[in-house]
């Protein structure tokens, strides 16, 4: 995961990690745990996360999968 580039979009699409974590169904902690590759991000999450940012398949691919 592109820690860098995720957190970029967050920034651009003026999202918190509170924002993130409530959208995801799961505490702010385990959201930054998640982000800070503490704990793992399943596919389900991936794919609502990338949803509620808006990222296009690209974009995905490049932050998730490098």
């Amino acid at each position: 995961m592109n820690l860098d580039k995720l957190k970029g979009k967050l920034v651009e699409k003026k999202k918190t990690y509170r924002d993130c974590a409530s959208h995801l169904g799961v505490t702010v902690a385990t959201f930054n745990n998640k982000m800070n590759g503490k704990s793992k991000m399943y596919i389900d999450e991936v794919n609502s996360l990338s949803e509620f940012l808006g990222l296009t398949y690209k974009e995905k691919v490049d932050i998730f999968l490098s």
